[in-house]
């Protein structure tokens, strides 16, 4: 799956490039966004949308979605390279909603970099990701796939719905992690991830079957497996937290213990606090509460989750989750190559080490 994410990258960016190119013109405005009323600042537009939105870009990020995207439509019978500008939407999308979530979150690091709020400001870094919640609308407007008027409805009205449930997820996570008692349990934790991670899954594996006409059925079988693949991801995502701050501080791309820090409220710090001894988990309590703790007392945090085992239950959740996903395509009729990278994808997600 990596040489298959290495292979699409350079074409997925450059046709990120066509909607959003990094440098901005009066060309490029009136042609995207129709005739100034008075007159468009290139200058600022520039500053504010296209500079923050490709440092973000050329710090790293693998593209899976929109490459998952590409796998799904070559599985479906299509070239994909006729549908790359569609691949774009989810891969904006979700880094629109990297800039919001660290600006929510007050995060600090961002791909080894500091935050894009920390560099450019509070102000530019929420207007640009959320100028990427809507940009990626323009593809379905322009069609460059030349699709029926009611598979771009369609593919509307499921961004929209998708779109919704991924503030709901959000909504929760940042409810929770503002909270100082763990109140929520197992299921609520998964229901967040399904509809925060999940939903941006969802959207790729819906997008592939919507444009590429397939049958409700074949919809509902690819949505189900992206999203269980994408909650995998996010546990995945919550072990690496834990794993890299534990062995090796400093040289992830987040800052150390970044999830502690900031009081969530993880599978694994559910699991530890439902396993550890009294003592334990009132230790761990303590830590997730309070508003300023010294690294000391986030790698006792740590260690705690280590001691419960939370880190060996996240693991096999994901893992099951994983499988599940590949169960929800089994009866679907694609070729062998895909279906390969299909597995490989779900494995992928938890094996990662970044």
């Amino acid at each position: 799956m990596r040489e298959t994410l290495a292979d699409w990258r350079p074409a997925i960016d450059e046709e990120i490039a066509t909607l959003i190119p990094r440098d901005i013109d009066a060309d490029y405005l009136e042609s995207f966004f129709g005739p100034p009323t008075y007159a468009y600042d290139p200058h600022g537009i520039q500053n504010a949308l296209a500079v923050p939105l490709w440092d973000l870009l050329d710090r790293g990020g693998k593209r899976w979605r929109a490459v998952l995207f590409l796998v799904f439509v070559e599985g479906f019978g299509e070239d994909p390279a006729e549908y790359l500008p569609y691949a774009c939407i989810p891969e904006i999308l979700h880094n629109g909603t990297i800039i919001v979530d660290d600006v929510e979150d007050g995060a600090t690091i961002r791909r080894g970099e500091p935050a894009l709020h920390r560099v450019y400001g509070r102000d530019v870094a929420l207007n640009a990701g959320n100028a990427m919640y809507f940009l990626p609308l323009k593809i379905l407007t322009r069609d460059p796939a030349n699709l029926p008027a009611e598979q771009r409805l369609a593919a509307y009205e499921m961004l929209m719905h998708e779109l919704n449930r991924t503030h709901l997820g959000q909504g929760m996570d940042i409810c929770w992690h503002n909270e100082r008692e763990v109140r929520i349990g197992t299921e609520e934790y998964l229901e967040m991830c399904a509809c925060k991670t999940g939903c941006l899954g969802r959207i790729v594996a819906r997008l592939a079957a919507i444009i590429t006409g397939q049958p409700p059925e074949v919809e509902q079988a690819v949505a189900d497996y992206a999203e269980l693949t994408a909650v995998a991801f996010q546990i995945g995502d919550d072990i690496l937290d834990v794993e890299h701050s534990l062995g090796r501080a400093g040289e992830f791309g987040k800052e150390f213990g970044n999830d502690i820090r900031e009081g969530k409220k993880t599978l694994l710090v559910i699991h530890a606090l439902r396993e550890s001894d009294p003592d334990g988990a009132r230790r761990l309590q303590e830590i997730l509460e309070s508003d300023d703790n010294t690294d000391d007392e986030i790698r006792a945090a740590l260690e705690i989750l280590e001691d419960a085992g939370s880190i060996d239950y996240a693991r096999e959740r994901a893992l099951e989750l994983a499988a599940e996903a590949r169960a929800a395509i089994d009866g679907l009729d694609f070729d062998d190559e895909t279906t390969r990278k299909l597995e490989e994808f779900t494995e992928f997600v938890i094996e990662r080490d970044e």
